[in-house]
This record gives C-alpha cells, structure tokens and sequence, in this order.
C-alpha cells in the first residue's frame, strides 16, 4: 500500500458498501502491521517471542506453552489465526508443540492489543509492554481470575527473558460502563482518566490478535454520533458484530476528567520526568485548545485521508508537533526547549554515536526532528553524554523540571478549586501528590536536595576533594567541594562544586546524590581541624550501611500517614578530637571512669558535635549539625519530639564516631542512652509515658519530661539543685528514672525512686550509725530527702510518720473516695543484697506511740501582702503572728526550751500542718500535694531547730 492513497469518505446518509468498509479496515491494518513490526524490531531475537507467543498463549491453553494455568483456564482468540511464524516461534519454545483443532466453540476472548510506546519513536530500553487482554462480558469470575493468573505467569516467564510485561484483562462493556476491574495504567488512574486513556489507545494500540476496534470505522467527524453510527453498521449488517469489539468514543474530553488525569501524570513525573512532562503539557493543551481535535481523531482522519505512513502517523511525533502548534502560538519558547529535550531523552537514542541496526528507523525519525530544531553538534553530543553529567549540571536541568512540574500542580489546583466535587479525582489524592511533590522537591532548613530524580544515570565522581575554608585564606569553618585537583593549590582557581557551613552535611549531600562512591578517591585539606581521609572513610561506610541507594520513592501508602522517622544516623566529633583539652591537662590518666559522658576524673563530656541524618517515612533525607550548647540534650529531645509523633514504631538510632581514640566506646554509650531514654519514654509501643528521666553528664545534670508531646529539659550544675528540682510539685504522678550511669554513688536514692508507686506515700529510710537518712516519695512522685540525728530506733520514724498520718486522715474526711493507697502511709528499710539496694517494707507498728514533748502543730495564714505566715500550737498554747510577727520562731523555741525537763538536745519535730488552699495566689489547690506540706515543715523544724540551740 503507497504512503498516499486514495482519501475514504463514509456517507452514512448516501449509502455505505462493504467493500469500502474493508478497504478502511485493511488500511488501518496496514499502519498496525508497520507499528507491529517497529515494536518487534526494538527487541532482542529472544525477546521477539513475546510478541509472537502472547495471542497464541491465550488462544490456546496449551500445557507446553508458557503461562499455562489449569484444563479450565478460558481460552479462545475470537477470528485469531496463528501465523507461521507464531507456529515456528511455539515449536522453538517446545519441541512437542503442535496446532489442534479447537472445533466451534465459543471463544472466550475477544481481543488483544498493544498499546502505549511500542513501536513508536517514544519506545527505549526501558519501556514496557503493556497488553489490553479483553474477554467476553458474560465469563464467569471464576474463569477472569483465571485469566489474571496466567497473566502474572506470562509476565513472569517474559521477565526471565528481560521483558517488563503488564496485561491488564477486563471486558470492553465493562470498561464502557466505567466498571473495569484493572487498574489500567497501573497506578489506580483508570477511571480518573477514562477518555484520555481512551485516546492514548486509540492513537499508539497495536492490534494483536481477535476483533478489530469499531471505532475504526466511524469516521471522525461522526465522533459525536458514534452509537448512532455504530448501531446502523451492525444493524444493517454492512459488518458481523462479532468481528468487532466497541469500546466507545471519544468525542472529547469532559473538563472535570483534566484533573485526575494530570495529578497522576504529575505523580509519576516526581520520579521519571521526561514521559510524564510529555503528557502532563498535552492535558493542560487538550484543556487550553478545545476547539482542535484529539490526537486519536487527528490520526483517524489522517488514515481516512490515505495518509498511511508510519513516520507521519507516530504517536510520539503526532505528540510533539500538536505542543509545538500550541506553545508556538503562546509564545512559550522555553517551554517546547524542555518538550523538544524530554522527547529526545524520553528516545533515548544517542545520535552522536552509532545506533543499533535495529533502530534505524528511530534514528532517521529523531535526527529529521533534530534537524529541524537547528541543535548544535556540541547541544546533541552534551544530551547524549548523560552518563557524564556533573552535579552543577543536573542541578541546572532539574530546576527546569521542578519549574515545570511545579507549574502543572498549580495549573491542577486551580482547577480543583473550579471544578469542586465534579473533578474525577478525589481530595485525598490531590493532597497525596501535593505530599510527594513536597518530599521530592521541598527546600526546607536541614533538608538534603536530591537533585537527580532520574535526569542522569550517575553522577558518581573519580575524584573528589574536601577543601575548609582557611585553606583558601577565607575566614569562617565552612568547606568546599572540588573535583580532579591533582595539585591543592589548583583550588584557587577551579570551580567549586557545592559549599557547606560543616563538613558532614558536605558527605552527606554527595552521598546521597550519587557523587561518592566507595571508588571516588579523596583528598582533604582540614585547616585548623583533623579530618582525614580516613575519617572520610569511615563516615561514608556507616552511610552507606544507613542507607542504601538508590533512594526510592515513597509508596502511597507512606505517604497518605503523615510524616515520622524512620531511622536516625548520630555521627559523633566529625574532625574533632575529644581530648584534645584532656590531654593537656593529663586528665584522661586521673582516674578510671570510662563513661564517655562523665569520662575520668574531671568527668568530661566527650560528645563534643553530632550530626544527625535522618531518614523519614516520606523518604526524605535531612541533617542537623550540634554543636554548641549542650549538643548531646538537644539532639536527644529532638529525637524524642520526632518519635511522640508516632510511638508504636520507634525509629532505629544507629551512632558512628571515628576510631580514633574512645570512637567505639563513644557510639556505644551514645547509642545506650537514645536505646534507654526511648525504650522507658515509649515502653510498650505506647507513649510518652508521664516520667522524670535523669542524665548526668559532664559534672551536671539533666531532667527530662514530655509536656504532651513536647519534650523539654532543665539543666543543674550541681546535685542540690537537682534534689529541688525532684521535690517539686507535679500536676500527676511522674516516677523518676536515672540513666544508668546517673548518681551511680547515690544508690540508696536510686533504689528508692525504684520502688516508687503512684497514689501513695512512701517513706524509705537507711540508719547508719547516729544518723538515718530519710526520702519521701509522695502520691505524685516528687522526692523530699530529710536527714536526722538518731537516739532510739524505735523513735526513727515517728515524727515523720506521724506527721503523714495526719496529712492523710484530713483528706480522707475531705474525700471518703479517694484511692485505698492514700489510706495509709507506707515504709521501706533500704538493704543490700547481693551488692544490690532494695526497698524492703517494714510496717510501721509503732505508729500509737507519744512522741517526746508536746504535739506542735503549724497553721498557714495569708498576709495581705500574700506572704504566708504560720501560727503555731505547741500543745494548749497558741503562738500567732498577729501577736508576734517576726519574734514568732524564737517565742516557741524558747517556750519549748522552757518546758524540757532536761537538756537533752533532741530536735523539734512538727507533727501536723495546715496549709491554706490559695497557697498559689493563681489558682485554687483542692489538694496541696504532700512535698509542698514536707517543704513548708522542713523550713519551720530548720527555723525552730536553729533558736533551740541558742
């Protein structure tokens, strides 16, 4: 058939013959078998027997054929006659195979097509096959789900022979009535676009096998009339309904459809650009230009006019010329530069180098249109070496696709603003690609930008040098990355690479984009620092045992949850030497403590920066530099800020320091504490747990809490300030936990936070000698530590005790519901056993004894200038402020001197307190937690104490 022959005009209202309508048929045939023969030729020999096998498979469920199911798998090409070089390609295959007579059953397939870049100028390497396999409307879902599992076998068998195979089975009634069972394109768009996938079918489908579409037939210009049409063709029998299959028309494509279509195009783009930038401009002109006719119609009425040649008729170049009519006339010469090079890349033909026999017809096709696009020698030779683009220029090519892409979401949000409930695509799935263009291309502070999302093969580097910036006379410790300096002193005039404020966020980046390899070689030049090669080294191992590249893109799944880590990497002293102070002051020799936190005996910190790289469930890659302050806390609360968002999966912390010196003993205490500090604030997948968590740390101390989920801290330079700050009231129960390595010579007060519960007071002693030491944990974990001269054993906590019991019955009275723990006051011996401290209880028996002396008892009063005061009862006699002011203390102390009957120094004891509830002048406190009552009684008994020994 010549490239021109004879145009064919249908005059539904004149007359049609059958011979015409075969004449259309068989015309269209001929573009099939050219487009057939292009997508065979782009495969290898081997390859080549998936296109020839795959209408056999399905027509015949032949045991010796690849695919095969069971006995009951539907099978039967409807009208398909194996060619033969199908039969030789099956004999090649299995030997045994031979062709039987079916009879005349019905068929239960009607029809198989290739569709989408095969055969086209668009079809690469890459590209897969996509197979429309369409059965007869009325087969069983037993005998459908069938079919889909030979469909997967068949996939797997092409995929041994390296052929990315998808075959989406359905029926063309229910893809006209918008129910199809497959997701067609893969990605869950079918019914998000329907008519635009409808389109794409008709202008690049390859028929393999079965009926021919009916569409072919209605002439484009009666697109609107197609059912009409339809009907009078079959109802008049000028063509067997049975030897076509209808899959509708496509008179053009509703405004609400544009949408749903674009976001999935968009989504796609984030990962493979080129095809998908392609697409994505063809919407937004089919949206733009409604009164030009779609592609698929374009193609119709071009073979209706005899012109049958598959150059001109080339889905891909169809595509280019209809953007470059249109961006022409926008005056949009920027964009069509990007369509020009995404269709040239989207080829993947090299042209500057010598092309396979095979894609002789592409090459010719492609360098025509490069032609006439006036490209230089040196423009082509630089799209053709991909494979040695540098970072500078992919950074560069990729702002254009982010522009581009960028552009397209706002074109779609705008039109769901329009559009409203009408768009074919749902809300949730337009946040769904907002979140991916977010994570894929978001600026944000610590954020590494990935700037290759497959513009380039690899950016890998032969050699790469790490430069600080003293070493080119400039002041400030940021660095520099070069490339081939054979010589450090061609710094000074060789381009730099990228520029970071620290050297990790520097490794990192190149890491990450592909630019360092365990092949790169390296060179440094540190300055003032220390960083090595070897360092390098070393940072880039636990990288890439961090995370393995290539970086994938994030599921759908991922990202419909919101954000959280994944994983952390704390690398720890980059190019820092943590005793380098130490060891001038010969203290790494002073004493045997080997905590890297508290190290010998001045108790140094040796965490001195950590630089965390995170790795989130969005797939997002960030660093954050520590270090000033308390580096270790802050990274510390902010990982635990990170993991409150979701507490049932915890991120993994892995922690690298260099070898040099203590580096393993550092990660490994470093990694003890985030393992302890999650673990108790997260226990049981649940969290944050309500508690006080205690780091000692450089001769300080650090307490931890959440607020919600907000983590803070406080920091003590000393163990007294640490002790009030336990005593202080709390809104609920709050145990105490210490690190490990925390007051590790104060087990006794270790033991006792321990043994804490919540909703009772207990009262944990040690008698040593003369003195007990005494510590109080109230109802809501605050601790109050006491101390006492001892006399008599049996007196040790009867003062104490009684003062409690006392607190107890009054809010007992007050609330009859309380808790049955509040109902009494409990007491624990502290004992070692096995060289351990444990809280041993001990019933208090002697709680009915009289203690010596008289009962004294304190009231709270409020004075007008709301300072509070105290009147104080010493058995029948009252001591008010109001009568003593300020001489109120040494008027009791001496009347309780006066009343001994010896001289015995035994201290006063106070054996109950009132305190007033607007104690806080803020609020009004139903219940006064019980260490607000034991500060108050200490800070009397001090006061009293102090005039009794006068």
């Amino acid at each position: 058939m010549n490239r021109l022959t004879p145009a064919i005009a249908l005059d539904f209202e004149e007359g049609i013959d059958r011979k015409t309508l075969r004449r259309l048929r068989d015309r269209f045939l001929h573009v099939n078998q050219q487009r057939w023969e292009r997508a065979r030729s782009a495969l290898t020999y081997r390859q080549q027997s998936v296109l020839e096998i795959l209408p056999l498979a399905f027509h015949l469920n032949h045991p010796a054929l690849p695919g095969y199911q069971d006995g009951d798998c539907p099978f039967g090409l409807s009208h398909y006659q194996p060619t033969p070089e199908t039969l030789n390609a099956a004999r090649r295959l299995a030997r045994t195979f031979t062709l039987r007579d079916q009879g005349k059953r019905q068929p239960d397939l009607q029809a198989m097509f290739l569709m989408g870049s095969p055969g086209t100028l668009g079809h690469s390497v890459a590209s897969d096959l996509d197979v429309w396999l369409c059965h007869r409307p009325d087969l069983p879902e037993r005998g459908i789900r069938c079919l889909e599992r030979k469909a997967e076998r068949l996939s797997s068998w092409a995929g041994e022979l390296g052929v990315e195979l998808h075959v989406f089975v359905f029926s063309a009634e229910d893809w006209r009535s918008g129910r199809q069972r497959v997701e067609v394109t893969g990605e869950n768009c079918g019914s998000a676009q329907h008519y635009l996938l409808l389109d794409e079918f008709y202008r690049t489908s390859i028929h393999l096998g079965g009926c021919y579409p009916m569409w072919w037939l209605v002439p484009a210009k009666e697109e609107a009339r197609y059912d009409e049409c339809m009907r009078y063709l079959v109802d008049c029998r000028f063509v067997k309904g049975s030897e076509y299959i209808d899959f509708g028309p496509v008179p053009s494509i509703p405004e609400e459809e544009f949408l749903g279509a674009g976001v999935w195009q968009l989504y796609k783009g984030i990962d493979a650009p080129w095809k998908a930038i392609l697409k994505l401009l063809l919407i937004e002109c089919y949206a733009q230009t409604p009164q030009w006719p779609l592609l698929s119609l374009e193609l119709k009425q071009a073979i209706f006019d005899g012109r049958v040649d598959a150059d001109e008729l080339d889905p891909y170049v169809m595509l280019y010329r209809r953007l470059s009519s249109w961006l022409n006339e926008v005056g949009a010469d920027s964009r069509l530069d990007l369509v020009r090079r995404s269709l040239y890349l989207k080829a993947g033909l090299p042209l500057s180098r010598a092309a396979q026999d095979g894609d002789r017809w592409r090459v010719r096709l492609l360098s025509g249109l490069v032609e006439q696009w006036g490209w230089t020698e040196s423009e082509l030779k630089q799209l053709d070496d991909r494979q040695r683009w540098h970072a500078e220029e992919v950074a560069i090519l990729r702002r254009t696709v982010v522009s581009e892409l960028t552009h397209s979401y706002r074109l779609l949000s705008r039109m769901a603003r329009e559009h409203g409930s009408s768009a074919a695509i749902s809300e949730s799935d337009l946040n769904l690609l907002g979140r991916k263009l977010y994570a894929a291309f978001q600026r944000k502070a610590g954020k590494v930008e990935l700037i290759n999302p497959g513009l380039a093969p690899s950016l890998a580097e032969e050699n790469l040098s790490f430069h600080h910036q003293s070493e080119q006379g400039s002041a400030g410790n940021g660095w520099l990355l070069f490339r081939d300096l054979e010589d450090p002193a061609d710094a000074f005039w060789k381009p730099v690479i990228r520029r970071s404020g620290n050297l990790s966020e520097l490794m990192v980046w190149c890491y990450c984009n592909g630019l360092l390899t365990r092949s790169t070689r390296l060179n440094v030049r540190a300055g003032p620092g220390i960083a090595s090669v070897h360092e390098l080294r070393e940072i880039l191992d636990a990288l890439t045992a961090f995370l393995p590249l290539p970086i994938e893109p994030a599921d759908r799944s991922a990202l419909s949850r919101g954000v959280c880590p994944l994983r952390h990497l704390l690398v720890v002293n980059v190019g820092v030497d943590p005793q380098a102070h130490l060891t001038e002051k010969g203290l790494h020799k002073l004493s045997a403590r080997h905590d890297s936190l508290g190290f010998s005996g001045g108790r140094e910190n040796l965490v001195i920066t950590i630089d965390q790289v995170s790795f989130n469930s969005w797939h997002e890659v960030s660093l954050q530099h520590y270090a000033a302050g308390d580096t270790l806390i802050q990274c510390l609360k902010n990982v635990l800020a990170a993991s409150a968002l979701n507490p049932a999966a915890l991120p993994e912390i892995q922690v690298h320091s260099h070898s040099r010196g203590h580096g393993t003993a550092i990660a490994r205490r470093v990694r003890e504490l985030f393992d302890d500090v999650l673990g108790r604030f997260f226990a049981g997948g649940a969290g944050p747990h309500p508690l006080r968590y205690v780091i000692e740390m450089d001769r300080r101390y650090f307490l931890l809490q959440f607020s919600g989920k907000e983590p803070g801290f406080q920091a003590f330079d000393n163990k007294s300030d640490l002790l009030d700050a336990l005593a202080a009231p709390q809104d609920s129960y709050l145990p105490i936990v210490f690190d490990r390595h925390a007051l590790v010579e104060e087990p006794l007060l270790r033991a006792a936070c321990e043994a804490s519960e919540p909703d009772t007071i207990q009262v944990f002693y040690r008698l040593s000698g003369t003195r007990a030491d005494l510590w109080v944990v109230d109802e809501r974990g605050s601790l109050t530590l006491t101390a006492q001269p001892v006399q008599s054993r049996r007196y040790l906590l009867l003062p104490m005790m009684r003062f409690l019991d006392n607190l107890v019955e009054r809010r007992m009275l007050r609330h009859p519901d309380a808790p049955v723990a509040m109902a009494s006051v409990r007491a624990y011996e502290l004992v070692n056993r096995d060289s351990r401290w444990l809280a041993e209880p001990r019933p208090h028996r002697d709680a009915g004894l009289p203690l010596p002396g008289f009962e004294v008892q304190a009231v709270g009063v409020l004075e007008g200038d709301e300072r509070l005061n105290f009147d104080i009862f010493c058995g029948d006699q009252e001591f008010t402020v109001e009568e003593y002011g300020d001489r109120l203390v040494p008027a009791v102390a001496h009347y309780i001197r006066s009343q001994r009957k010896s001289d015995e120094p035994y201290p006063i004891y106070l054996t109950d307190l009132h305190l007033p509830h607007d104690l806080d002048p803020q609020i009004y406190q139903q219940d006064i937690q019980t260490s607000q009552y034991l500060a108050y009684r200490r800070s009397l008994e001090e006061a009293l104490n102090r005039h009794l020994s006068t």
